[in-house]
């Protein structure tokens, strides 16, 4: 199975000002991500605003995929380096998490970003079963714990459970709680080695690194892929001191990238640099004044 390490982009999805996908800005941010050297990427997450996106044949999520595969065969072709794609696949509803990840595996993603469910709040029991189903696809898959969006929290004792299952490939961990992000490690990781640990949380990387992580699955990195990758880079070295000092050079931008909630944020800074516009789709609407404020000056701070 597929082993993930490094830095990996959760992508933005540009929009113009009417909420039509502006493709061209999109094409240019993933030339961007390559050409500054990013591990990954994750098109179609949260950060994506993917639930607001026509998922119909031939539709937008089709147009995001197709670009995304042009731009990493092309860099594939005339570079050494191989781009793993993870390809968003979650749904409050299994039966449409499954068709998500038999489109992913369709595309040639090299593995699926599965949420856990969200809103009806299953037991155990049922989140258990829902990565029991699509882990029989056959595509590897990346759990995604975030109890903060879906009001469920996947303890260590589930996660072991989910381990087990085959084609469970990691884990991106948004707990926000690094002790369990350790027990994750000792309990899991350290038995089955190519389980990946991934912070989803840019804040919480080099903490987790230092203590056996294997990278982040980040939203700075939509604004600046080099250094999110380099500090990556050093703490999976063991330089320890290096990616430190790029982790407090980023600190304002990690928490100012989440000042008025994600991806408003983000698509403000990147607004800002000329990346995109910061428009976004309803229900999510433009970041306030303030926040506005508190954006720009971090990136002042940070020298981005």
């Amino acid at each position: 199975m597929i082993k993930l390490r490094g830095a990996f982009t959760a992508m933005i999805t540009p929009m113009n000002s009417d909420g039509s996908i502006d493709y061209e800005g999109f094409r240019k941010n993933v030339k961007f991500q390559l050409e500054q050297g990013i591990d990954g990427l994750v098109p179609l997450g949260t950060t994506a605003e993917t639930p607001t996106l026509d998922e119909k044949t031939g539709s937008e999520e089709d147009k995001i995929i197709e670009i995304v595969f042009e731009e990493v065969r092309k860099f594939e072709k005339t570079s050494d380096k191989k781009i793993p794609v993870i390809l968003g696949a979650g749904s409050n509803n299994t039966k449409d998490a499954i068709l998500y990840c038999e489109r992913a595996k369709k595309v040639g993603a090299d593995a699926a970003l599965v949420v856990t469910p969200y809103y009806n709040k299953p037991s155990k029991e049922g989140i258990f079963r829902h990565f029991e189903a699509v882990s029989k696809v056959g595509i590897p898959i990346v759990v995604y714990n975030i109890q903060g969006r879906t009001g469920l929290n996947i303890p260590t004792d589930l996660m072991e459970r989910i381990a087990e299952l085959p084609n469970i490939a990691g884990v991106k961990e948004a707990s926000g709680n690094i002790s369990q992000m350790m027990d994750v490690i000792a309990k899991i990781k350290s038995k089955k080695q190519d389980f990946a640990v991934l912070s989803g949380d840019d804040g919480l990387t080099l903490p987790l690194m230092a203590t056996g992580g294997d990278g982040v699955i980040s939203v700075v990195s939509n604004l600046a892929p080099a250094l999110v990758t380099q500090m990556v880079t050093e703490g999976l070295k063991g330089n320890f001191d290096k990616a430190r000092e790029i982790h407090y050079r980023l600190l304002p931008f990690f928490k100012a990238a989440f000042v008025d909630g994600n991806p408003t944020s983000i698509k403000y800074a990147m607004s800002i640099k000329g990346f995109c516009k910061p428009c976004v789709r309803l229900p999510l609407v433009e970041v306030t004044d303030s926040a506005k404020k508190i954006i720009e000056n971090a990136l002042k701070e940070c020298n981005l």
